[in-house]
């Protein structure tokens, strides 16, 4: 029996890839990932402390998996969470933007500290194979042209968002610059608290690696949308938002002028692209720690965004507010090569087809404040 009193998985047979925890495992995406890895034939353990401000109600954890109730931050904990463990998926974290600057003790702790006292424990209990969930806001602003010339501009001024200029501007000619695809080797730039958590969860990652020989992956997924996100929480993304003003009758509200470009990636292709990252740790070179975009493939706007949920659930019509908000980014798009090169793996969903299943799909229940 696990320590929570549900039973414990069964031993791996043979042919099994082994056995797995899921770190975050009963989250939004963590049970996307529980579920693949569970048809994919692993033994899955879920770790989870069910915190009231991301889980609305129970869960529903995959009976086919062993769950322990437990905080990542809690170094008590890991000896029960490790035992018999081959790989673990870690998706443990604080996510989104936040409320304001009052969240930052709350981010650190959640996602630094809880990195860094599991990957301690990796240490102790010699297990060598690591897929963080990391994210595209450690790229600050994405990667634009002027002309020739690649930039990567500074933070948006103030002034220019309180009169509508929401586009990034080039210093030498004041015109907008043009958005592109970005990759793994761009520089960092994270320009909040959460994006610096991210990073920092990187970098912790890379030490433990290279201390200990560990084979680390970080997955930088872009904006994930898909069923069993969680409604009304001013920590999800703006997918969500948009979901949970339609589940209520009311227009999606679009900030800026709607034209924010965004690389929206299903869920199901986030689980896919862990599977592929946790089969390249097996072969990974000892000390090694790589990188990857997880993004579609495809860029849309947000407001492309709203009106299909819009269209696809029958609801009213996005409104379009120009409100912003301060470390929000104009543009960001990924470069998903590396992840089809390297890895072998392709997002499957399609933009359209993906909102209309998600515009008509259960959400979690609100969660508390």
């Amino acid at each position: 029996m696990s320590p929570d009193g549900t039973p414990a998985a069964a031993a791996p047979s043979p042919s099994s890839p082994g056995r797995l925890l899921v770190t975050g495992g009963a989250g939004f995406i963590g049970s996307a990932i529980v579920r693949a890895a569970l048809d994919a034939g692993w033994q899955v353990r879920i770790a989870d402390n069910l915190r009231a401000d991301v889980h609305g109600g129970p869960p529903t954890i995959d009976p086919r998996a062993e769950f322990i109730r437990a905080d990542v931050t809690d170094p008590h904990a890991m000896p029960a969470l490790l035992d018999g463990v081959d790989a673990v998926c870690h998706q443990a974290a604080k996510v989104g933007l936040g409320v304001d600057f009052q969240d930052a003790p709350d981010y650190v702790g959640s996602n630094d500290l809880g990195t860094a006292v599991l990957l301690a424990a990796l240490d102790t209990a010699g297990i060598d194979r690591l897929v963080v969930a990391s994210s595209m806001v450690v790229y600050g602003e994405g990667r634009y042209r002027a002309g020739e010339r690649f930039v990567r501009p500074g933070p948006r001024h103030i002034s220019d968002l309180d009169a509508g200029r929401f586009d990034p501007l080039d210093e030498t000619t004041g015109e907008p610059l043009e958005s592109v695809l970005i990759e793994e080797d761009a520089p960092l730039d994270p320009r909040n608290v959460y994006a610096i958590t991210k990073l920092t969860q990187e970098y912790l990652a890379t030490s433990w690696a290279r201390s200990t020989g560990g084979r680390a992956i970080a997955l930088r997924y872009h904006n994930v949308y898909g069923p069993g996100m969680p409604q009304n929480t001013p920590y999800a993304g703006v997918a969500s938002l948009f979901r949970s003003a339609l589940a209520r009758g009311e227009a999606p509200r679009v900030f800026e002028d709607g034209g924010q470009r965004r690389d929206f990636v299903h869920v199901d292709d986030i689980a896919g692209a862990n599977l592929a990252a946790l089969a390249a740790t097996a072969d990974a070179a000892s000390g090694s720690f790589r990188a990857y975009n997880v993004g579609s493939g495809h860029v849309h706007t947000i407001g492309d965004m709203a009106e299909a949920l819009s269209r696809h659930a029958g609801g009213p019509a996005p409104v379009v507010t120009g409100e912003y908000r301060l470390g929000d980014v104009r543009h960001i798009t990924a470069s998903s090569e590396r992840l089809a090169t390297e890895l072998g793996y392709r997002a499957r969903v399609g933009f359209d087809d993906g909102m209309r299943e998600f515009a008509n799909a259960p959400l979690r229940d609100a969660v508390q404040r």
